[in-house]
């Protein structure tokens, strides 16, 4: 198994404004688990408020959960060493919804693919180049564009540029949270294809978190349902979509039909 999450809770807490003021908790997340094989894709769909970008930041380790574990090949993250745990952030990366809003304005996009390389490979400037090269040619870009600014470049491009410099790296799993939904609906498809090409090229794992259960059919094999932080429904995309169990996946399942 390459990662598994075994009893996630997220807590937040937060001063109650009563009379009686006190510590109070805010349940963002209450007894996840999942299992993520390799090159499989595994689809975290809910409302916006359900806890999906939490979780995928406690698999990032972004976020630290209240309880529970996140285990990589067999190890709690949090009893890796240095080493090991820089080879997890090496080998988990993110793709975001705001593609231009993760990167630094001022930095010219040959900065921006180079950042992840740079951080934890430390690659000679020859071999740095060439593995930048080889990645834009990877996700479809044209070098034309490594001395220009994110501002300077469409949407399309910048998501582009986010999933290469995601994958600068060679991860071994891509959280992606909502990585069209800041887009146009034509390119939209482009960037799904290029996800699914990258998969098959490249043996990833997905964490797919969407809202929009029509991406779900066309990108994952595995399905968690989110509802108010907790799993209402998990299993092979396939079954759920056919026969729906819970009420809110059957409203969800509703609006694409």
């Amino acid at each position: 198994m390459l990662l598994e999450a075994r009893g996630i809770h997220k807590h937040y807490p937060y001063l109650s404004r009563r009379l009686f003021p006190g510590k109070r908790t805010f349940v963002a997340l209450e007894d996840i688990n999942f299992q993520l094989e390799r090159a499989m894709t595994l689809g975290v769909v809910g409302e916006s408020g359900s806890g999906k970008s939490t979780l995928g930041g406690i698999v990032g380790d972004l976020r630290k959960p209240t309880e529970g574990q996140i285990i990589y090949k067999d190890r709690d993250i949090e009893t890796l060493g240095k080493k090991d745990y820089l080879e997890y952030r090496k080998n988990v990366q993110f793709i975001f919804q705001s593609p231009q809003e993760s990167m630094n304005p001022v930095y010219r996009i040959k900065k921006v693919l180079g950042e992840p390389l740079d951080v934890l490979l430390k690659l000679d400037d020859r071999e740095k180049e060439r593995r930048i090269l080889e990645t834009m040619e990877l996700v479809g870009l044209d070098r034309s564009i490594l001395e220009k600014r994110p501002s300077e470049i469409s949407g399309g491009q910048a998501q582009r540029v986010a999933i290469a410099r995601s994958i600068m790296l060679r991860p071994e799993i891509l959280i992606l949270d909502e990585p069209t939904s800041a887009l146009d609906v034509s390119i939209q498809a482009q960037i799904l294809n290029l996800l699914r090409r990258l998969q098959n090229e490249l043996g990833m794992s997905y964490l797919f978190i969407t809202h929009n259960m029509a991406l779900i059919n066309y990108m994952c094999d595995e399905l968690m349902v989110l509802y108010k932080g907790r799993v209402v429904e998990k299993g092979p995309v396939e079954s759920i979509v056919r026969n729906p169990q819970h009420d809110y996946t059957k409203s969800l399942l509703s609006f694409v039909k």
